[in-house]
């Protein structure tokens, strides 16, 4: 996209000129309002050039490309691509290998990628696709806190499939894992700050148990001086 014309690359006899902080001042000449411009030391910058008449606003053009190279450089920082996870299943699945695969599904979906559920038919399987369904839909139940079904059960060949998108875009889990992780540093850092304390306290009383010690130990020997 092509930087906006600005200044005296703007040709026309008249402009909608709006102010720095959005006023709107009204149709002028394009004259005045060059002379406005360079009376508060700003630029006159064509934000509408197709309106008539065009519509420019009074601001820093330097200032205004900064701050907008900086949010794209943040956006595209924060873009990240969803992946298609596949996790796949046989229609007697037993339950350990179903669990499994249920476990890999939240884990991908907590992390912001999508999951295929894929069920393989064998033989005379493919008769029965109720029962895939019924096995899709189960799953869909098994991993609905942290997704929701956007491609509903089909048949694709010999196969079914389902997809399932994650609750949460991917830079919203990464936030949240940050969060978590941040949350489990600082819990070590107290333990590891209140430790020496507790030993200090320890020795303290150590001490304080010796000395009690010492003064019992002499009433004794004082004791048996005046027997």
């Amino acid at each position: 996209m092509s930087d906006p014309r600005i200044n005296e690359r703007i040709r026309v006899p008249e402009v909608r000129l709006v102010g720095p902080n959005g006023e709107q001042v009204g149709i002028v000449r394009i004259e005045d309002a060059l002379r406005l411009a360079h009376e508060s030391d700003l630029d006159l910058v064509e934000v509408a050039p197709n309106a008539k008449p065009p519509v420019c606003k009074l601001m820093d053009f330097g200032k205004y490309k900064y701050e907008a190279a900086v949010k794209a450089r943040e956006a595209r920082k924060n873009q990240t691509n969803t992946v298609l996870k596949e996790v796949r299943f046989r229609l007697k699945i037993d339950t350990h290998d179903y669990q499994t695969k249920v476990g890999h599904a939240l884990r991908f979906l907590g992390a912001g990628d999508k999951v295929k559920a894929m069920i393989q038919f064998r033989g005379r399987e493919q008769q029965r696709p109720e029962m895939g369904i019924r096995l899709l839909e189960k799953f869909a139940a098994d991993v609905a806190e942290v997704g929701v079904i956007e491609s509903s059960p089909r048949i694709d060949g010999r196969n079914m499939v389902m997809v399932v998108g994650p609750l949460k875009n991917k830079a919203e889990a990464r936030r949240e894992q940050q969060q978590k992780s941040g949350g489990r540093d600082s819990a070590k850092r107290k333990i590891r700050t209140d430790a020496p304390a507790e030993t200090e306290g320890q020795n303290v009383a150590a001490a304080m148990d010796e000395e009690s010690r010492a003064k019992l130990e002499q009433a004794r020997q004082a004791a048996e001086g005046g027997a």
